[in-house]
């Protein structure tokens, strides 16, 4: 085995944050989408000196961003290859592997086959069955799920079906036993639903809360990735947040649950204290998930301002044999028609303790160069799609 340049390696997936229209935008309805872009202008002006400090408005000048002089992070963009624009294709992607074939979304709820087999499998009724917003299907269903236990089935803009109940009337165990059975009922390639999340909430009406219980149930990525490279190569691969749920497991060492970003960057700046050789992969999902879907660009710039500032704290922790990698995995522009992700670039920012002077990389065609990128560090199997920019960072 080849000897590694970087013992450790941290990748933050920022969830969401694109960087503008991709090339092929217009095929996903996505024309003039800009995530970062758009939420500057709105908030006058972002304030996040460390992410400029290490090259984010060099890749494109984003308003308040100053471009730096010198950047202390190698930069560029990256572009997804991938048939899609959801979670689990740019995550996979990522990690080597290109989906030609979407996963479907149910803009209409799901097929009256479908919930007429859960409902005898569960023995539940179910209720709601469209696309609605986490909040807005509880203040309408809510209630009536308290009074009858039926079960709250929801969909969104992504490949998803939520299962949302009560955790006083469902209790965790059943409403996590009925997500399997879902999970298992969607299998079938003429539903092909990316992700099975279970939605537990307390409270009552008016004042319903969503808990920290929520749990997803992903398909299994369709080919194997670098980290399942990794894991039977003898490294770490340590999955922070949603990263264990978006692969299922596989290639997984070892799995940190998070309950918000800033819980996320309490757990990623407590792996750089642990001694391992491999990958320690974040995402970051309240940019979407709180901001993005919820089409709040200052609720998402504000949350971006919070993520700047915990920075120098992780960059402080890094050793000279570490390397960050932040980057995202699709865009969901706050500002756009629909509450739809955003098929647009993302940015790539490449760190380590002893570049003396960040360059911009050349544009990336997919996502998978960062796979590719960690498969030759460690001298594991290269992933199928993707190619190496290791010998780039000097």
């Amino acid at each position: 085995m080849k000897s590694k340049r970087f013992k450790r390696i941290f990748v933050v997936v920022m969830d969401s944050v694109g960087i503008g229209e991709a090339p092929d935008a217009a095929k996903f309805n996505d024309t003039g989408a800009n995530t970062l872009g758009h939420i500057a202008e709105r908030m006058n002006g972002l304030n996040m000196p460390n992410m400029g400090a290490l090259g984010l408005s060099n890749i494109r000048e984003i308003p308040g961003i100053e471009k730096a002089d010198t950047p202390s992070a190698y930069y560029g963009l990256m572009e997804e290859a991938s048939n899609g624009k959801d979670t689990m294709t740019g995550h996979w992607e990522i990690m080597g592997l290109r989906i030609e074939q979407p996963f479907r979304t149910f803009p209409d709820g799901f097929p009256k086959e479908l919930i007429d087999e859960l409902e005898a499998k569960t023995g539940r009724k179910i209720v709601g069955n469209k696309p609605a917003s986490g909040t807005e299907i509880l203040d309408e269903l809510g209630e009536r799920h308290m009074n009858t236990g039926d079960l709250i089935v929801y969909t969104s803009a992504d490949s998803v079906l939520q299962i949302a109940a009560h955790e006083d009337i469902v209790p965790l165990e059943e409403l996590y036993r009925i997500c399997k059975i879902a999970r298992e009922l969607t299998l079938d390639e003429k539903y092909m639903v990316g992700r099975i999340i279970a939605r537990p909430f307390l409270g009552k009406a008016g004042n319903w809360e969503r808990t920290s219980n929520r749990h997803d149930y992903a398909l299994k990525p369709f080919g194997r990735t670098v980290m399942n490279e990794l894991e039977d190569g003898g490294f770490d691969s340590i999955a922070i947040g949603k990263i264990s749920d978006i692969y299922d497991g596989e290639g997984i060492t070892k799995s940190l649950r998070t309950t918000s970003n800033m819980d996320g960057m309490d757990k990623l700046v407590q792996t750089t204290k642990m001694d391992f050789t491999g990958v320690s992969f974040l995402n970051l999902v309240d940019f979407d998930a709180k901001f993005g879907h919820r089409r709040d660009p200052i609720g998402y710039g504000e949350a971006l301002e919070e993520y700047d500032q915990r920075l120098p704290e992780l960059l402080q922790e890094l050793k000279e044999e570490d390397l960050l990698i932040i980057t995202a995995d699709h865009g969901n522009d706050p500002v756009h028609p629909g509450t739809d992700h955003t098929r647009e670039y993302v940015p790539l920012l490449c760190y380590n303790k002893r570049f003396s002077k960040g360059e911009r990389l050349d544009d990336r065609k997919t996502f998978a160069d960062v796979g590719a990128t960690i498969a030759d560090n460690f001298g594991v199997k290269m992933p199928e799609h993707g190619k190496s920019f290791l010998n780039d960072l000097k």
